[in-house]
C-alpha cells in the first residue's frame, strides 16, 4: 500500500512530491524521462532544473519515470486503484497496478488548435510540440517559422525556435494585450513577477526583427506534400476576416490558442467539475485542493490554466494536505495565481468569429477525416443533439485520439457541452491489456 500516489511531474506534481514527501513515501509518476513537465524541459545533455534534481535526491520519492496512467478506479477500503504501463512508448508494455491512501492528480494539459484550411498539412504543429522539440531537443520544426494563436506562451515558443536556429517570421496574435488594460489592478498586483520574463522575450522578438501582430492570425496554410505558404488575416474584435495577405516561404506553422486541461482520470476518479476561468469544464476543488472524492487531490491545469507558478503553489497545498499539514504561503499564492488566471483568460479569449475561417472542407476531426460540412450535415439532417449521438452519426471524435484534438473545437461548433469522459486515458495496446493484472502490493 502506498502512502501518496502522484500522476505527473511538471511544476504541480514536484511541488506535491516534495510537500508529501516531507511525512510521508511517495510515488511520482511521470509519463517522461526525468521530471519537470513541460515548463522544466530540459535537453538529456543539461542539467535538470532544481525542483527535478530535489526531487531525484529526496529519499522518500519514488520517481518512476516513462509511467502512463490509463486507467483510475476505487480500490478496496476507500483506497484508490491506479493502473500504469511503463517504458517505451513504442513497445510492448506491462501493465502494472497501485493502490494508495491519498492520489494527487497533476496531469497538466493539452495544447488548443483552432482548425483551419490546411491545419492538416505535414509542417504544421501546436505551439507546445514545437517548444518540446526545440527545449528538449534543440531542433526547430522549420526554417522559415510562423506562430498563430492567442496568449503569451506563443513569447516563449518564439524565443525557443530562435535559440534551435530557425526563422521566425511573424508572432500573429489574435487578441489584443490592450485588454488587459481592463484589470491593470491584477495584472500589476498579481502579474508582476511576469512581467520581467515578458518583457525580454518581446525584447529580444524586437532584437531580431521578427514582427509581432494582434488581431492577426493564420487563417490558412497552403502546400502540396507540406506547408509553402500561409494566408495571414488581419481580424476585428470578434475574429472576423477583414483583410488578407498571403506569405510565402513558410515552412512551418505553430498554432495555440490556449490549453484544454486532461481532465479524464479526475472524471473517472468521479471528481466533480465546474466552469473554469475561461468557461470550460475544470476540477473543483476547495482550499486544500482536495476534490469531491475523498483522498483525492488536484493541482495545476485540471483545477484550470494559470501557469506554472500557480501550478507549483497548488502541488504544495494538495502535497502538505495529503499529509494532514497546511502551507498559509503556498495558499496565498494559490489566491494570487487563481487572480492572475481569471484575468488571463479575460485578457486573452477565443472570439466566436474562428467559425468564419472554415469552409466545408476543413477538417476538423483529422483522425477521421471529418469536414466541417460533414460536422453541418451531422447536426442539421441526423438530429445529432449530444456529444455522443454527434460522434456516432458524423465519426468526429472516435479516432486514436479519442477527440482530445478535435473534442472541444467540435463541441464549440455544435453549441453542445464537451466531454472529456474516457475510460481509457491513455493509448494501450490490446495484447498489453489482455496480460492477466498483477496484484497489487
Amino acid at each position: 500500500m502506498n502512502a501518496v500516489v502522484i500522476v505527473g511531474a511538471g511544476p504541480a506534481g514536484m511541488a506535491a512530491a516534495l510537500a508529501a514527501g516531507a511525512a510521508a513515501d511517495v510515488v511520482l509518476l511521470d509519463n517522461g524521462a526525468r521530471p519537470g513537465g513541460q515548463f522544466h524541459r530540459k535537453a538529456p545533455t543539461e542539467t535538470p532544473a532544481a525542483p527535478a534534481r530535489a526531487v531525484l535526491a529526496h529519499p522518500r520519492i519514488d520517481h518512476r519515470p516513462h509511467t502512463s496512467v490509463w486507467a483510475v478506479e476505487p480500490g478496496p477500503d476507500g483506497t484508490h486503484r491506479i493502473h500504469t504501463q511503463q517504458g517505451p512508448a513504442d513497445a510492448s508494455r506491462p501493465v502494472d497496478t497501485l493502490d494508495a491512501r491519498s492520489l494527487i492528480l497533476c496531469p497538466g494539459a493539452y495544447d488548443r488548435a483552432l482548425p483551419f484550411p490546411g491545419w492538416d498539412l505535414p509542417g504544421v504543429c501546436t505551439a507546445g510540440a514545437a517548444q518540446a522539440l526545440a527545449k528538449g531537443q534543440g531542433l526547430a520544426v522549420g526554417r522559415r517559422v510562423v506562430l498563430s494563436g492567442t496568449g503569451p506562451f506563443l513569447l516563449p515558443v518564439a524565443s525557443a525556435l530562435l535559440d534551435a536556429g530557425a526563422e521566425v517570421l511573424g508572432v500573429y496574435e489574435a487578441g489584443t494585450p490592450a485588454r488587459w488594460l481592463r484589470r491593470p489592478v491584477t495584472a500589476l498586483r498579481d502579474g508582476c513577477a511576469k512581467l520581467p520574463e515578458l518583457a525580454a522575450y518581446t525584447a529580444r522578438l524586437a532584437r531580431r526583427n521578427v514582427p509581432y501582430r494582434h488581431r492577426t492570425a493564420v487563417v490558412a496554410a497552403h502546400g502540396a506534400d507540406r506547408v509553402e505558404a500561409v494566408t495571414v488575416a488581419r481580424l476585428d474584435r470578434d475574429w472576423n476576416i477583414r483583410a488578407l495577405r498571403r506569405i510565402d516561404g513558410v515552412d512551418a506553422v505553430c498554432v495555440g490558442f490556449g490549453f484544454t486541461p486532461q481532465l479524464e482520470l479526475a472524471v473517472a476518479a468521479g471528481c466533480s467539475l465546474h466552469p473554469g476561468p475561461d468557461g470550460h469544464p475544470v476540477v473543483a476543488v476547495d482550499a486544500r485542493q482536495a476534490t469531491s472524492v475523498p483522498g483525492v487531490y488536484a493541482a495545476g491545469e485540471i483545477t484550470g490554466i494559470g501557469g506554472a507558478d500557480l501550478a507549483a503553489a497548488e502541488g504544495t497545498v494538495a502535497g502538505a494536505a495529503a499529509i494532514g499539514a497546511s502551507t498559509p504561503r503556498a495558499a496565498a499564492r494559490v489566491r494570487s495565481g487563481r487572480r492572475f488566471a481569471t484575468a488571463l483568460a479575460a485578457a486573452h479569449p477565443v472570439r466566436p468569429g474562428w467559425r468564419g475561417w472554415l469552409t466545408d472542407d476543413t477538417l476538423i476531426c483529422r483522425c477521421e477525416e471529418v469536414g466541417y460540412g460533414d460536422l453541418r450535415t451531422a447536426l442539421r439532417d441526423r438530429g445529432a443533439d449530444g456529444m455522443r449521438v454527434l460522434k456516432l452519426t458524423s465519426r468526429a471524435g472516435l479516432g486514436p485520439c479519442q477527440g482530445r484534438i478535435c473534442g472541444r473545437n467540435t463541441a464549440d461548433l455544435a453549441g453542445l457541452p464537451p466531454s472529456d469522459r474516457r475510460p481509457i486515458a491513455q493509448p494501450i495496446r490490446l495484447g498489453d491489456l489482455a496480460e492477466p493484472p498483477p496484484q497489487p502490493p
